[in-house]
């Protein structure tokens, strides 16, 4: 998955829950800037402990974080 998909998924879920990324940093307990990164696709390589607090912020599997379909 190409960090430009991640980050677009992540803005999807953040809209979807209408959350700001302030808040879903809180929730996710990592930092601001890390989420930044993220969403505007400067992190190409997260970590996976990263990827899994997002997910759990959001209440979703992995799969669903990355888009991946079944």
């Amino acid at each position: 998955m190409s960090s430009v998909n991640l980050a677009k998924r992540i803005k999807e879920l953040r809209q979807k829950h209408k959350i700001t990324q302030d808040k879903l940093s809180k929730k996710a307990d990592i930092p601001y800037s890390t989420l930044a990164k993220l969403e505007s696709g400067y992190t190409p390589n997260p970590s996976m402990e990263t990827l899994i607090k997002i997910a759990d912020a959001f209440g979703v599997g992995l799969d669903e974080l990355i888009g991946r379909k079944k």
